[in-house]
């Protein structure tokens, strides 16, 4: 049997490869989401996105043997942190609760990961020529299951009677804003990116207007009225 130091020698030798191998993964994947949000699916290449994430193309295509592989892998990442960010709907039975925490972590996500949000803006965008399923599957299965909340809520007199779907849009493309039209949003504030002071504002604003305009009450409605970002 291998002696414990040969154990453990061997240990370090495999944390050391998976080590090496998660940071040549993180690498490639925000040099992915770069280029294909810059160049699209179809403009974007492997030698590019190997060039801005520092590797030869063959270790890219080591961990991804195609583009259409990466690619997937980018969305799929986007999605399942978007995905999580609604895990309060199951976690709280009080929309103000609820809401408030999937409004703010949908906005913390697009400054996060604003990369990961155009591209998925830009698939939709184009039709989804790649990820079609998903719009059919996953986000249509997702999206009944938190309708079917909202709708639990309207029952119980928590919000008032409006479309559970629509609701969801508003917050998708509200929260979603910030990644996909943060040049705009920037130039509008002197040329400079929201600080983190006016960042948690703009999300105060949002997580208020939402709330009074379905019927709901929350601390937020007692607070002076919204003030200006500027």
């Amino acid at each position: 049997m291998p002696s414990e130091a040969a154990r453990g020698a061997t240990g370090a030798r495999q944390d050391g490869r998976t080590g090496i191998r998660q940071e040549n993964e993180a690498a490639i994947l925000k040099a992915a989401e770069e280029v294909f949000a810059e160049y699209g699916f179809k403009g974007a290449t492997t030698a590019m996105i190997a060039e801005r994430a520092g590797l030869p193309k063959a270790n890219l295509h080591y961990y991804f043997p195609t583009k259409l592989a990466l690619y997937r892998r980018v969305v799929d990442d986007i999605f399942n942190i978007w995905l999580k960010s609604a895990n309060s709907f199951d976690e709280s039975d009080d929309p103000v609760e609820a809401l408030t925490r999937y409004i703010n972590e949908k906005m913390d996500i697009s400054r996060a990961h604003p990369m990961g949000s155009k591209v998925w803006a830009n698939e939709i965008i184009h039709k989804a020529p790649v990820i079609q399923d998903y719009l059919e599957t996953t986000l249509r299965d997702w999206t009944d299951s938190r309708a079917a909340v909202i709708r639990r809520w309207i029952a119980e007199g928590k919000i008032a009677p409006i479309n559970p779907e629509y609701l969801l849009y508003m917050i998708w493309a509200t929260t979603q804003h910030y990644a996909d039209f943060g040049h705009q949003i920037a130039t509008l504030n002197d040329g400079e990116p929201l600080s983190d002071a006016q960042f948690e504002e703009a999300k105060r604003n949002v997580v208020e207007i939402i709330l009074r305009g379905i019927g709901a009450s929350s601390q937020a409605t007692k607070q002076p009225a919204i003030r200006s970002l500027a």
